[in-house]
């Protein structure tokens, strides 16, 4: 297989090839290095249109390892082998022009497209342009799944890209221009209303997409108004009706607030006049408080004179008392001084005593000293002797260090083993919980089987031995054989176990069922014939009957007492229910209660039942052949010997499973922890031995270094103790010289006390003296006080008079206050308001004296009393309705205006959106016509739409017809087959061609559904069509073509070969494959 592929551009056979501006004989695949200097644009050249594809460079990409290719300016015919690389050229053009890599409908990633095992790619578009070729460079990283822009070699952004593109209108990702090969089946699933998108942008002027955008934003905003409008309307006159309904209600309503309001006005004025009352009596009382303040003021003026000599007397005794307290305060400070001054001869006593005792401390300190000096040096010559015999250890640091790094790895390694172990233990006995759960459940379930079982072996002891042989042998039989019926079937409620036993014969309960004719003979051949037991056996129908419903529902039974049939009592494998069904119509057969027994007639006569069971009775039921009679009889029901016992095999081989899941799990975490324990008795060792090492190398560490600093610490203190040293004589001497000095101080200090006492025993006798004369001027105020006391009695009185006066005053204004703002609460009234003029022409034609007032007030309120039944809120409701209704209207107006200027404007721009589509999809009609009558089949396209205000839904419908036979029918994914769908899809792209302002078309592999005579057909309508002067660029993809097709010479044809025999690109010569050719052809010898 070839390592890289290769692409060349070689002419057809049957067509000359156009020639690109190269020397021919450079017509070579792209593999050849590629020049230093970067390719400028081609030059601008005559046939191509603009926008048209120049060039296309590939490196790295798909299945190429660098390829250039140079289509022509009409029809490019890029023919290869399945697998060569065509389709990669598609992908190129894509992704060369911003295209979307998802839509190739390949890869998501456009890393995908770089070739394998490379780690980058490139592709290179090069666009015809009058004003100067475009070259676009894609540059893809597989890694990072990015792309780099280059423009004419310059660094860009995709989205500059993209807008070179859309100018040029390129649309990479309309399946009308560009159609790869995984896109081909989408364009007939496209809609009528995307099919009519996609031709609009492609061939569509510029303006015609953006006005069908606009007609449909339009009509959805028109809906959205007309719907509105139309919801307002309903709603303006639902709220008018309304109002007309309550009007009459309205009216009363008013019509009792106007006696309201004249209750109102006269509650409004009944506080002004009782405001009024109060303050005239408010007046009269302040009239009398004035005369009595008068009286007071009198006899206040009397007391005056008395007043003025008490003040004198009170003066003088507050002189004799300041000179009272002046000596007081002169002894005090006196006696102060005495006892300082002893305070002071205390002190210097304790001074003396202070001294001499401190003299005794510094004796006994330097004792000590010298004790302590000597003790000191005993010791230092002691560590010096145990430094000497001291070994002179090595440095042990680096020792040290590596011990404690492998003790902390060891700790950690025992400490994940030690959280292991706590770990499994827990496992292991949650394992051994459960275990033991299960394993009582096991037995529970093999005590209730045991008992069916032993009642099976007492009473059939063939059917116990069959069913051991069967356990042993089920690998023997190709469907499942059931036990027994009377270990199948486990009963809802034991007590119910009668109605099945005495309903089922024992030999059925003791036979084996089964779901094949064959199991069934071998079972009973080994069984019967070869073991001798006697035993059952009966086969479950083929169809099912064990959920086939009673000819009865049971709720049309339950009035005569019965609450189930003897289906619904038991639950059994479904081939043996289904047996039960069949042979005893346990699904027909209804259980009662006493209640049945009592009405037993009744419920023979109305439900017509075969059989039926009562509480203790079993009921059958015939009908005579010869009289027509009905004839019952009924036997007590035998008691229960089997059905008993419930067992649930299904559970209890579930938990057999599980115990068997318990063990292995057991055994696992046992093992885990054996090899846990012996890991961890392994790091304890090991941990201990690390331990142990450590401190030996740590004691010897440091034993030299604390006998040294030992050593040197008692050297120091020695030195502070030598160096602390005291002169005791000096010291003698100091404490004689200032104990002498301080009884000197003494002798002093006891002259000047002395004095001092002197002094105080005079300032004592004058302050006697002073007393004295305090005494009588007392005396003297006394007597003026008392006078004072007599006329202050009667003043008093008159106060107390003149306070309960002043006192009925402040309640009459306090009254005429709240009055006031009680009639100005009713009012309305601010604090600074008057009375409004309102008020004031109201309260002239209203009553003046409460009583009238209190008369009409009760006259209105009767009156108002008669309006019954109104409710303010239908007023609110009214009122509030007729502000919406206002407001609704104003707003409908408003919608309606802005209803009409959307009209105008879908008018104006359907005008000029519909008209030039109608002509556009009229040509468009017309050459898809043409083309399909010169195949002799028609097709046709309309403009269709179901209502032609829903621009949304417009679109383009393609008919076609391929037999004369049948009519036109709609091009669908699933009506026409895949032949006539590429047939339709490629003649309506060429109708688009000639009409088509993109710059160039691809389409790929489009050919391949078609038959030979509809793809010469095509194919012809290609060449005629894509080969006229002044159509856009084509390229159509191929594996294969038909001989004798007809080729123009405008046509490029594209040779892609690839394989493991290719010629290098420098051994690649066109010119001389062909002179080869033709002495090939002249020396073959003539046939």
């Amino acid at each position: 297989m070839a390592t890289s592929s290769r692409k060349t551009s070689t002419p057809s056979p049957l067509a000359s090839k156009r020639c690109h501006p190269k020397d021919p004989s450079s017509e070579v695949p792209s593999k050849s290095s590629r020049s230093s200097a970067p390719p400028l644009p081609l030059p601008s050249a005559g046939p191509f249109v603009e926008g048209s594809i120049v060039r296309i460079a590939m490196e790295n990409f798909l299945t190429y390892d660098i390829c250039e290719v140079c289509p022509g300016p009409h029809l490019n015919m890029i023919i290869g082998a399945n697998g060569t690389g065509k389709s990669s050229i598609v992908c190129a053009i894509c992704l060369g022009l911003a295209g979307k890599p998802a839509f190739m409908g390949r890869a998501d990633k456009v890393g995908f497209f770089v070739k394998r095992g490379c780690s980058k790619g490139m592709v290179e578009i090069e666009l015809f342009r009058t004003s100067g070729n475009l070259i676009i460079t894609r540059e893809i990283d597989v890694a990072k799944n990015q792309s780099l822009w280059y423009i004419n070699k310059k660094s860009t952004t995709l989205k500059t890209v993209e807008e070179k593109v859309a100018a040029l209108n390129i649309q990479v990702g309309n399946l009308c221009q560009f159609l790869p090969q995984d896109k081909v089946g989408e364009f007939a699933k496209l809609s009528k209303i995307e099919l009519l998108e996609a031709t609009e942008k492609s061939i569509g002027p510029p303006e015609m997409h953006r006005y069908h955008c606009e007609l449909k934003n339009f009509r959805e905003k028109e809906k959205q108004l007309e719907t509105s409008c139309k919801e307002k309307t309903e709603y303006l006159e639902k709220m008018i009706q309304r109002n007309e309904r309550y009007k009459q209600d309205v009216e009363r309503f008013y019509e009792r607030k106007r006696h309201l309001d004249l209750i109102e006005m006269l509650e409004a004025k009944r506080p002004w006049v009782e405001y009024e009352n109060v303050r005239q009596e408010y007046e009269e009382v302040k009239l009398a408080r004035d005369r009595v303040k008068d009286e007071v003021r009198k006899l206040k003026d009397g007391q005056i004179p008395i007043t003025h000599r008490i003040d004198e007397i009170e003066k003088q005794r507050h002189t004799l008392e300041a000179r009272i307290k002046a000596k007081a305060t002169d002894i005090k400070e006196t006696s102060q001084k005495c006892k300082q001054k002893q305070d002071v001869i205390e002190k210097k006593d304790k001074h003396i005593e202070e001294l001499q005792q401190a003299l005794i401390v510094k004796q006994n300190e330097e004792h000590d000293r010298q004790r302590r000096i000597s003790n000191t040096r005993k010791m230092i010559e002691d560590l010096q002797n145990e430094l000497r015999t001291t070994e002179n250890c090595v440095n042990l640091q680096p020792q040290i260090d590596a011990i404690t790094i492998d003790l902390r790895r060891v700790q950690d390694e025992k400490a994940v083993c030690e959280s292991e172990i706590i770990d499994k233990h827990k496992e292991r006995e949650t394992l051994e919980k459960e275990k033991k759960s299960v394993n009582d459940q096991i037995v529970q379930f093999d005590n209730l089987m045991n008992q069916k079982e032993d009642k099976l072996r007492q009473r059939y002891r063939d059917t116990y031995d069959a069913v051991l042989w069967l356990r042993n042998n089920r690998d023997r039989f190709k469907q499942r054989v059931y036990e027994p019926i009377m270990l199948m079937i486990n009963m809802k409620d034991h007590k119910n176990a009668k109605y099945i036993e005495n309903h089922i014969p024992p030999n059925d309960l003791r036979a084996f069922v089964f779901e094949s004719q064959e199991d069934m003979e071998v079972f009973l051949k080994e069984v019967r014939d070869n073991k001798k037991l006697r035993v059952n056996a009966v086969i479950a129908p083929r169809s099912s009957y064990a959920d086939r419903a009673p000819a009865r529902p049971l709720n049309e039974l339950k009035q005569y007492g019965f609450f189930s049939y003897l289906r619904e009592l038991f639950d059994a494998p479904a081939p043996v229910m289904s047996y039960l069904c069949s042979q005893y119509h346990i699904h027909e057969v209804p259980v009662g209660t006493e209640r049945t027994r009592e009405r037993i007639e009744r419920v023979i006569q109305e439900t017509r039942l075969r059989q039926m069971y009562t509480a203790e009775e079993k009921y059958v039921v015939k009908t005579s052949f010869y009289s027509n009679k009905v004839i019952s009889s009924n036997t007590s029901l035998k008691v229960a010997q089997f059905l008993t016992v419930t067992v649930d095999l299904e559970q209890r081989r579930h938990l057999e499973e599980h115990l068997r899941e318990i063990n292995r799990k057991l055994q696992a975490v046992e093992s885990g922890l054996i090899a846990l324990r012996e890991t961890n008795k392994h790091l304890e060792h090991r941990d201990n031995e690390l331990r142990q090492k450590k401190k030996e190398l740590v004691e010897r560490k440091t034993k030299k270094r604390q006998l040294e600093q030992k050593i040197s610490s008692k050297l120091g203190s020695l030195k502070m103790m030598e160096q602390d040293t005291c002169n005791l004589e000096e010291e003698e001497r100091k404490a004689s010289t200032k104990i002498k000095e301080i009884n000197v101080q003494k002798a002093k200090l006891v002259t000047e006390l002395t004095n001092l006492i002197k002094i105080c025993t005079s300032l004592h006798i004058q302050k006697v003296d002073l007393i004295l004369q305090n005494t009588t001027v007392i005396s003297e105020k006394n007597k003026l006080e008392s006078d004072y006391m007599a006329a202050s009695s009667q003043l008093r009185l008159k106060e107390q008079h003149f306070i309960e006066l002043d006192e009925n005053r402040q309640r009459l204004l306090q009254k005429c206050k709240e009055l006031m703002r009680r009639a100005r609460q009713v009012c309305n009234l601010g604090a600074e308001q008057t009375v409004p003029q309102e008020y004031q022409t109201a309260f002239q034609d209203l009553p003046n004296t409460l009583d009238e007032i209190d008369a009409l007030l009760t006259e209105e309120r009767s009156r108002a009393s008669c309006f019954t039944g109104l409710n303010p809120t239908v007023v609110a409701e009214y009122t509030k309705r007729e502000e919406e209704i206002e407001q609704l209207t104003e707003e409908l107006k408003i919608k309606k205006v802005e209803l009409d200027k959307y009209r105008e404007s879908i008018s104006q721009v359907k005008e000029r959106w519909l008209n030039p589509l109608k002509e556009l999809v009229e040509k468009i009609n017309e050459k898809f016509s043409h083309f399909f009558s010169s195949m002799q089949c028609a097709g046709e396209v309309d403009l269709h739409t179901e209502n032609e205000e829903d621009y949304d839904k417009y679109g383009i419908r393609i008919r076609v017809k391929f037999r004369s036979s049948t009519q036109l029918h709609e091009l669908t994914p699933h009506h026409q087959s895949g032949g006539e769908r590429s047939v339709s899809t490629m003649l309506y792209l060429m109708a688009l061609q000639e009409l088509n302002r993109c710059p160039f078309r691809v389409v790929d592999e489009i050919n391949q559904g078609m038959d030979p005579i509809n793809e010469r057909r095509v194919f012809e309508m290609v060449v005629n069509t894509a080969c006229k002067e002044n159509t856009s660029q084509y390229f159509f993809i191929t594996p294969k073509l038909l001989q004798n097709l007809p080729y123009s010479e405008k046509m490029t044809v594209l040779f892609v070969y690839n394989g493991p025999h290719m010629l290098e690109p420098n051994r690649w010569n066109l010119k001389a494959f062909q002179r080869r050719r033709r002495r090939i052809t002249f020396t073959q010898p003539s046939q």
